[in-house]
């Protein structure tokens, strides 16, 4: 609606002062609210007090958004003058007590395991075989519940050592035990002496089988193995296992008590690794199934047999022996007499 001042008196029935006293009571009224209504306290960047309520009011938070103000900064109030002063050791009144400093919580080792069946049933007794810590290396090499057999006691309280200590698994170190206890003993009491020492050639030992690059983890990188040699008397006798000189029945007797004992038996002509020695082990294949490879060779002759024998003394000359020789072969000897004329030197004629 459009109007002027000039005709302001065609639209209000009481003329132009009318309308001017109009406005004046509509502004009185606005003042009286505003000033009747208790306004809240005026916030840090709140508008004027006249533009608190009114028609500004519903305007006023559209307007603080457009307007970002920066909201103040709260600092804390300055420390009385006759506040009691705090030091490291004096802490402020009203404040807890400081709580007691707690040390680190220390790790505590893992409770030991209880030893094995084996490990109770291998008493000082029957070997000398301190237990040692479990052994994890790499490829998984190594092994738990082990030992280090130093010697087995045999019945009578005499000790066997095994020279070098042996590190094996304990049953492994149990069967050894009971192989020299029940067998080995009684065989060198037939040979006329008593056992003293077990020649040990290898036992634990991380790599593959026959130290080849490349092969399948031997049982001796499981600490399950045992090299021997030979084993010694107490008169300094050794006996060698693979030595041909020792009696066939000596060698026989330690092959088939090894191979009723041990899964696996590796001697000369199993593989051409152990010549110079017999391989044990303990391996755990299906069906309990056991490889027993020794041959027991015979005693090499005194003479090579390549080589001829000896002229008997009693044999004929050789001469008559090639006639001999001849005349079985149907060529017979040459009986002719020989021509006088050729044999006999040129005689001169007398003239």
């Amino acid at each position: 609606m459009k109007f002027s001042v000039e005709k302001a008196g065609r639209k209000w029935a009481c003329g132009r002062t009318g309308a001017v006293l109009v406005a004046v009571v509509a502004v009185l009224l606005t003042v009286l609210c505003a000033s009747t209504v208790p306004a809240p306290a005026r916030e840090p960047g709140a508008w004027p007090f006249g533009l608190r309520g009114g028609l500004f009011a519903e305007r006023r938070p559209r307007l603080r958004r457009r307007a970002a103000l920066p909201e103040p900064v709260l600092l804390p109030k300055p420390r009385p003058a006759e506040a009691p002063e705090v030091g490291p050791d004096k802490p402020e009144a009203g404040s807890p007590p400081p709580a007691a400093t707690e040390k680190p919580a220390e790790r505590t080792p893992p409770a030991p395991q209880p030893p094995s069946a084996c490990r109770l049933a291998l008493t000082e007794a029957i070997a000398i075989a301190p237990s040692i810590p479990d052994i994890h290396g790499p490829g998984g090499c190594g092994g738990e519940d082990l030992v280090r057999l130093e010697a087995v006691v045999l019945p009578d309280g005499r000790p066997v050592s095994l020279k070098p200590a042996a590190i094996l698994r304990c049953t492994m170190a149990s069967a050894i035990a009971d192989w020299i206890r029940t067998d080995v003993a009684p065989l060198a009491q037939n040979l006329g002496g008593e056992i003293s020492d077990l020649d040990n050639f290898d036992s634990f030992e991380c790599r593959g089988r026959n130290r080849v690059a490349g092969a399948l983890l031997s049982e001796h990188g499981r600490a399950n193995a045992l090299d021997v040699r030979a084993f010694k008397l107490g008169n300094g006798q050794s006996i060698s296992l693979t030595d041909r000189t020792v009696p066939r029945d000596v060698r026989e007797t330690v092959l088939h008590s090894v191979c009723t004992r041990f899964s696996t038996v590796l001697g000369p002509g199993s593989d051409g690794y152990h010549e110079d020695h017999i391989h044990l082990d303990l391996m755990e294949r299906h069906n309990n199934y056991k490889i027993c490879q020794w041959d027991v060779y015979d005693p090499l002759p005194p003479v090579a047999p390549l080589l001829p024998a000896e002229r008997p003394v009693e044999a004929p000359p050789r001469e008559v022996a090639a006639k001999s020789d001849a005349a079985k072969s149907g060529a017979g000897p040459d009986t002719r007499e020989p021509d006088a004329d050729a044999a006999s030197p040129p005689t001169k004629k007398r003239r």
